[in-house]
């Protein structure tokens, strides 16, 4: 099998207006059944493998933890730090950056009002995090971290400092890959494909910067297979036959069930972050929370039951 005549092309490369990227490549020459292959690798290490930098976590002055308020300020801490997981940046480096804000109002406060080291940039600098109504000042240190998918609050944050409040981070810099296959037919009636590949990316990496690591990322993996730098203990498999099945949502954050203010702060106080913080309670159990009437309980049961297919018993 050759793959000579096989090329990559960049259809088209744009910027949308929220700071996001989009790119479309053309792969063609592929044998039959190749489009497929590398279709579904590349889309699953874009959406997986790929790092980027994100907010993990700031620490706000006068403030102790997420449930505060700031005078003066219209938005609660909960409502702040929603914000700030919307902010984008890219950056040179992998180590650990900090950042400053300090803004009198009165003001609107977005992302441009941040200070940041030369190694950081932000892509959206007019996002939106707070506005200040009255003379008070609003000082925040924010930290960056590196890394890849995504990780909750407390799986991000080495230094248990108090006064930092800490953000689920969403490291990943792909927003969406879709592929299409063509099947190509010669004058000898020989059949080839090509793949269309559509890049969305949130402005941090161009698409053709994406697709080109992602492809050093697959080489270097297989070149370690090839060379035998992997291991395998077949006892310790053997071992593990008998291990309980994760359930693949539990570390899916409650934001991401898209609830109304009021049953999401009321899950929030009562320290419920994830679905499987979630799960741990019954439909009695749960409308015991403080706030947390009939109305909000049913909209939580009906939302678990028509995204992931969840019954609380």
């Amino acid at each position: 099998m050759t793959l000579n005549n096989l090329y990559i092309k960049c259809l088209k490369s744009e910027k949308i207006e929220s700071g996001s990227m989009y790119g479309q490549f053309l792969i063609n020459s592929l044998r039959p059944g190749q489009g497929i292959t590398i279709g579904n690798l590349l889309r699953r290490v874009l959406l997986s493998d790929l790092g980027g930098t994100t907010i993990t976590a700031v620490r706000i002055a006068g403030v102790r933890d997420e449930f505060s308020i700031i005078p003066g300020v219209r938005e609660d801490i909960l409502e702040i730090l929603l914000n700030l997981k919307g902010i984008v940046v890219k950056s040179s480096t992998t180590d650990v950056s900090f950042g400053r804000l300090k803004v009198k109002g009165p003001a609107v406060i977005t992302a441009d009002s941040i200070q940041l080291p030369s190694n950081i940039e932000i892509v959206n600098p007019n996002h939106y995090i707070a506005t200040i109504s009255t003379s008070n000042v609003v000082e925040i240190e924010f930290k960056f971290e590196h890394g890849t998918g995504y990780k909750l609050a407390g799986q991000t944050f080495c230094d248990k400092s108090e006064d930092f409040l800490q953000i689920d981070a969403i490291f990943m810099p792909i927003q969406k890959v879709d592929f299409k296959i063509e099947n190509v037919y010669d004058n000898s009636n020989s059949i080839t494909e090509r793949l269309f590949l559509d890049i969305w990316t949130n402005g941090s990496i161009s698409p053709e910067d994406a697709i080109s690591s992602v492809s050093k990322f697959i080489i270097e993996l297989f070149n370690s297979i090839m060379e035998n730098k992997f291991t395998q203990d077949v006892d310790k498999l053997e071992n593990n036959t008998n291990l309980t099945p994760i359930n693949p949502h539990i570390n899916i954050a409650i934001e991401e069930l898209q609830l109304s203010v009021r049953a999401y702060n009321c899950l929030k106080r009562a320290q419920i972050n994830t679905i499987g913080d979630l799960l741990e309670y019954s439909p009695e159990k749960l409308q015991e929370l403080k706030n947390f009437g009939r109305k909000s309980a049913d909209e939580v049961f009906t939302t678990l039951k028509n995204k992931l297919g969840i019954v609380l018993k």
